[in-house]
């Protein structure tokens, strides 16, 4: 053999021993890995899945393309013109690459035919094993007890069963393809297929070969066709998703005659392997896709004709079964309707019974909090906070939503000459806490209160955090070792820095050099396989992501974008909300994501320390997520097994919400005639942020729904009528106890005005001493941030509160500075949610100008609550004395600012001294 293919075959052995080594040491490190977390059956299942599939697939696929090849070797046996070089000066045609040419000399051809079956049978079986999902839903899927009306079949034939035929369908035309190709090469290369000639000259045997596999492609269609009906179900043209009037009457029985037609026109092609010729294949392509353009032309004339002229009173029974299956599909079709008249007259005694609803309202928007977070509690560069989230705890005996973002460690940030491998791997390895504030308070610079924060934390209120060290969160994935010769960084103190060891059971073992080199090859990266830091007790800390990991265990779930971090027990851990979702529920109108069937049918918490990884199941009545227990009975544990106070911080995560509210938007109408006209189409609430228009994010909020004794833990949104901007309704999910995920919706009275959030904040712009207030801010190298407008149903009645930012023009660190509150045909704004109260619910006018400013913070919630204010008179000339000591400040004239101040005290003193309180 010459050199050079002695160096092809060389290559082409280390590029498969390397292909196979990659692979082996990716199911090594698979294996360690699940086997620490607990999910050894899970590996065994789906690596076993995956391995029978691929192989089931590899064998028949080779056995197809390989047959195909012997029977055009034996086809072509006559018609072999292989003509090679006999002198160097000698002129030849070759009609083959060198290497097929050398391969021709030397190998037979069934061995060349083997090995490119061989080959070309990898991509067809690699493709299948990575759908093992489709297999093993099809293989274990639950009934859902549901019967489609169309065909007669249970729901969860077109779920689980209807896909795994569809992957089947388009595996059976690759190995067609596949077995032509191998076919149509051999003829090629053997002299029996000529395609310099015009037309293409052809042998009879390829003929004879090449119209079999028509026949089977051609089976493939019936196949398609047979399929295709139920694709009825699931598509969309007019008014209806799903089957409709024409697909009834047109498509369901031309279906059936395509099927038909393609049987027929496989057996002419099989048939016509003795006849040769292009007569009859021609014939069975006009048998075939001849009616099929017929149906296509004639289903616009049966719409115009038939559909058009009546379409409310044709489509009436499909669109019935649309509205039903979409509530049903995205769980809208136990959505409790009340009605809310919004008649009620809030007053201070009102607030005062609900004081739990009225002490929680929100002030502090997660946007501008991130940035204030950031700047007072990240300590250090290489600490970040992502996000916000919210949550509630019991705080000193009174149940408290708060907001809190954990502290994780951004090695990305450290400098560029301690960006060093120790460093990233083996130092810096973990985040510090979090910092944690309640939402409706304020220090006196405007400034978040904390229940928890700095390093290590701190708490006033009772919150341990024991364990601090955030090994596991949102941050990218970067690997660690821990346990090593080198201490890790654990946190700064002061000029100094505190260093530690993991003492925790999470990460892999890694020491010895089997386990070095195998985590070597697996991260590419030397440094593991040389380094001395490694020693016995080490362990490696892989897929650190809580997103990645919870993927790459359970592939089948979709994860929700907002993981939260809970302090439990002196410990963090997160939670995530998972679901379960299909895009082949039948009738159900399909979303913008493309899936039309979805339930939040897992919670899985990490601890963020060890990460260790449990999956709980929150909806046991969803056949999908029945399905994977009866696929992985030991991986999805009941809600039963999850700690009591765990579940007490379960909530209704806003992605679901989100889908079911858009949904609902449309679905909401459940008589046919409306929907059909969209009398009643509702939209999402506009907002203004940051100089730009926005829609509103649902909000989670403490209060106590009409008709409840209990203020409890609620995701809620308005809605709007499309295109408008007053409010139609709202709707909540409640999040507590055994109420959890109870949908409702309060129905506003059409006879009366409710106005909407953009509607409000329009008429704070409007107020005129509002507006001066804002742009004397604005001018004065500061920005107005103006934040969630939340409404918060209070009885009967609606209350509207929106906080009031103020940051430096070229800042990072939002004040909140005052609370804007509107009732009735009233907006006030004050230096406190308690005075802003005070003075919208006053049994006085309102004050002249509309803002209430802070007189004295401990008198104004006593005041609230007796139902009683200080006198206008006094009212007015402390708030004077205010503005001028404001107004001296920013001109920094300091003596008259004190002179102002003195006169407001002695003001507060004469009203105390009279009485007022």
């Amino acid at each position: 053999m010459r050199p050079r293919n002695i160096l092809i075959v060389v290559a082409a052995v280390v590029i498969v021993a390397l292909l196979a080594l990659s692979f082996l040491d990716q199911l090594l490190v698979d294996y360690l890995w699940y086997g620490r977390l607990g999910f050894g059956g899970v590996f065994n299942t789906t690596v076993g899945a995956e391995i029978a599939i691929f192989l089931i697939v590899w064998l028949v696929a080779f056995a197809a393309i390989f047959v195909s090849g012997l029977i055009a070797i034996g086809s072509s046996r006559n018609h072999e013109r292989l003509r090679v070089v006999r002198r160097p000066d000698e002129m030849v045609e070759v009609n083959l690459p060198e290497l097929i040419r050398v391969l021709g000399e030397r190998v037979p051809w069934r061995v060349i035919a083997a090995g490119g079956a061989a080959l070309l049978a990898l991509f067809a079986a690699q493709g299948e094993a990575s759908s093992w999902f489709t297999y093993l839903k099809g293989l274990y899927g639950v009934p859902f007890g549901i019967v489609e009306q169309a065909f007669g079949n249970d729901i969860g034939f077109y779920i689980f069963t209807v896909p795994l035929l569809e992957e089947m369908r388009d595996l059976f035309l690759m190995l067609i393809v596949l077995s032509a190709g191998m076919a149509i090469a051999v003829y090629w290369a053997r002299g029996a297929l000529d395609f310099k000639e015009s037309p293409p000259r052809v042998s009879p045997g390829a003929a004879g070969h090449l119209s079999v596999l028509l026949g089977l492609f051609f089976i493939q269609r019936a196949m398609s066709y047979w399929l295709g009906r139920f694709d009825l179900l699931l598509h969309t043209d007019g008014v209806v998703f799903g089957l409709r009037y024409v697909d009834r009457i047109l498509w369901q029985p031309g279906l059936w005659l395509l099927v038909v037609l393609s049987l027929v026109a496989a057996a002419m092609c099989i048939y016509n392997a003795r006849e040769g010729g292009l007569r009859i294949p021609v014939a069975a392509f006009v048998i075939v896709f001849g009616p099929a353009l017929i149906m296509n032309f004639i289903q616009p004339v049966i719409e115009r004709l038939w559909v058009k002229p009546d379409e409310l009173r044709v489509e009436k029974p499909y669109l019935e079964r649309n509205i039903a299956a979409t509530r049903h599909a995205y769980k809208l079709d136990t959505v409790d309707v009340k009605p809310f008249a919004g008649q009620g007259t809030l007053t201070p005694a009102a607030l005062e019974q609900d004081e739990a609803t009225v002490k929680n309202i929100r002030l502090w928007d997660p946007r501008p909090l991130i940035d204030t977070y950031r700047q007072l509690q990240e300590i250090r560069t290489y600490y970040d906070f992502r996000d916000v989230d919210i949550d509630r705890y019991w705080i000193e005996g009174k149940y408290t939503e708060v907001m809190l973002s954990p502290r994780e460690m951004n090695i990305d940030q450290l400098p560029d000459t301690a960006q060093t491998w120790v460093n990233q791997h083996l130092k810096f390895t973990h985040g510090a806490g979090l910092a944690m504030s309640p939402v409706n308070k304020k220090d006196t610079e405007g400034l978040p209160v904390f229940y928890v924060k700095d390093i290590p934390a701190v708490s006033n209120v009772g919150l341990k955090v024991d364990q601090p060290a955030l090994y596991f969160g949102e941050a990218r994935d970067n690997y660690a070792v821990v346990d090593s010769a080198t201490p890790e960084f654990d946190y700064p103190k002061g000029a100094d820095n505190v260093f530690s060891y993991y003492a925790g059971s999470g990460g892999v073992p890694v020491a010895g050099f089997f386990r070095r080199l195998l985590f070597s090859i697996f991260f590419r990266d030397i440094n593991l396989l040389v380094t001395e830091n490694i020693v016995d007790k080490s362990k490696i800390m892989i897929r650190r992501n809580i997103a990645d990991r919870i993927a790459y265990i359970a592939p089948f779930l979709n994860l929700d974008r907002d993981p939260y971090a809970v302090v439990l027990n002196g410990r963090m851990v997160w939670i995530v909300d998972c679901y379960t979702t299909s895009d082949h529920y039948p009738y159900s109108q399909r979303n913008a994501d493309g899936i039309n069937y979805i339930r939040n049918s897992v919670k899985v918490v990490v601890d963020a320390y060890t990460g260790d990884t449990d999956f709980y199941v929150s909806d046991p009545e969803d056949p999908i997520i029945k399905t994977w227990q009866r696929v992985f009975p030991t991986m999805l544990k009941p809600m039963s097994a999850m700690a009591s106070d765990m579940r007490a911080h379960i909530r209704y995560p806003e992605d679901f919400f989100l889908i079911q509210a858009d949904t609902y938007r449309t679905y909401h109408m459940t008589d046919p005639q409306v929907f059909y006209n969209r009398e009643d189409l509702w939209g999402f609430p506009r907002e203004s942020y940051a100089g730009q228009t926005v829609p509103m994010s649902p909000y989670y909020v403490i209060m106590r729904l009409p008709g409840e004794a209990h203020a409890e833990y609620m995701l809620m949104l308005p809605m709007t009528p499309s295109g408008r901007d007053n409010m139609i309704s709202w709707m909540a999910a409640r999040c507590d106890g055994a109420d959890y995920g109870h949908l409702f919706e309060y129905s506003f009275s059409k006879d009366k005005l409710f106005y909407g959030p953009y509607q409000i904040q329009a008429r704070i712009n409007q107020n005129p001493e509002i507006s001066r207030q804002l742009s004397l801010w604005n001018q004065m190298g500061s920005k107005v941030l103006l934040g969630n407008l939340l409404v918060i149903p209070i009885q009967d009645s609606l209350l509207y509160v929106e906080p009031l930012f103020i940051r430096a023009e070229n800042g990072q660190l939002p004040e909140l500075q005052r609370v804007v509150a509107s009732y009735s045909d009233r907006v006030v704004m004050g230096d406190t949610l308690d005075l802003t109260m005070t003075a919208l619910f006053q049994n006085a006018a309102p004050l002249a100008p509309t803002i209430a400013k802070a007189i004295a913070n401990e008198t104004a919630p006593q005041s609230l609550a007796q139902g009683t204010v200080p006198a206008k008179a006094d009212m007015q000339s402390a708030a004077q004395h205010y503005n001028r000591a404001m107004d001296a400040i920013r001109a920094g004239d300091w003596t008259a600012f004190g002179t102002e101040m003195k006169a407001l005290g002695d003001e507060l003193s004469k009203q105390s001294d009279s009485g007022h309180p």
